[in-house]
């Protein structure tokens, strides 16, 4: 096993880690509807498990930045424009700043400068890697063993910027749990099939 293929399970083990990560934190706060309530509420200030939730985060998000430093040499041998896996790797950058530094204000509000850099954040790490996909449908488009996935990459960012423009119209309604994590899946998804490929081509 070469490098590439440790960094890329260090890049399929991050969507998981973050699903594990929501689905504990709903059975272990009783009150928490995976419906009503965002994620990023799990480990906002003062919620009840706070601490744990926060270590799920930040280490997914660790493990994703590991997988992207190893991105462009891993993917088709480093041929190509470097762009998309510079943008995923600021994307991740930016995950574990949210992780870290910037978690929503008590009961999953936006009222602090801490919790609207949360905000912030969020959305430029959602759009960098929609970028980032759409860079890499470029690249990959014409390789020898890519182009499924260079169109794979294609779709994934257009069904993530339509379902990031609807969780953002409905953000204050009673289902915006659901619609965010319909809205969250397709990045994790994404994250774990190019980390995939990247395995199994290397």
């Amino acid at each position: 096993m070469n490098i590439f293929q440790i960094l890329a399970i260090c890049g399929m083990l991050s969507p998981i880690v973050y699903t594990v990560m929501w689905i504990l934190g709903g059975i272990l706060q009783p009150d928490y509807s995976h419906i009503r309530d965002d994620i990023s509420s799990l480990f906002a200030v003062g919620a009840p498990n706070e601490g744990l939730m926060q270590a799920f985060i930040i280490v997914s998000s660790v493990l994703l930045f590991a997988f992207y430093l190893g991105l462009h040499e891993g993917m088709n041998g480093g041929r190509g424009s470097i762009v998309g896996p510079g943008l995923f790797l600021t994307s991740s950058v930016l995950g574990i700043l949210v992780a870290l530094f910037f978690p929503l204000d008590a009961g999953g509000e936006i009222i602090t400068l801490r919790g609207k850099m949360h905000l912030i954040l969020v959305m430029g790490s959602g759009l960098l890697t929609i970028t980032g996909m759409v860079a890499l449908w470029l690249r990959l488009q014409l390789m020898e063993g890519w182009s499924a996935f260079a169109t794979y990459s294609l779709i994934s960012a257009i069904v993530s910027l339509i379902l990031v423009i609807i969780s953002g119209i409905f953000i204050k309604s009673k289902y915006r749990g659901l619609l965010e994590r319909l809205g969250v899946y397709p990045y994790q998804l994404y994250y774990f099939v190019l980390s995939l490929m990247v395995f199994l081509n290397n």
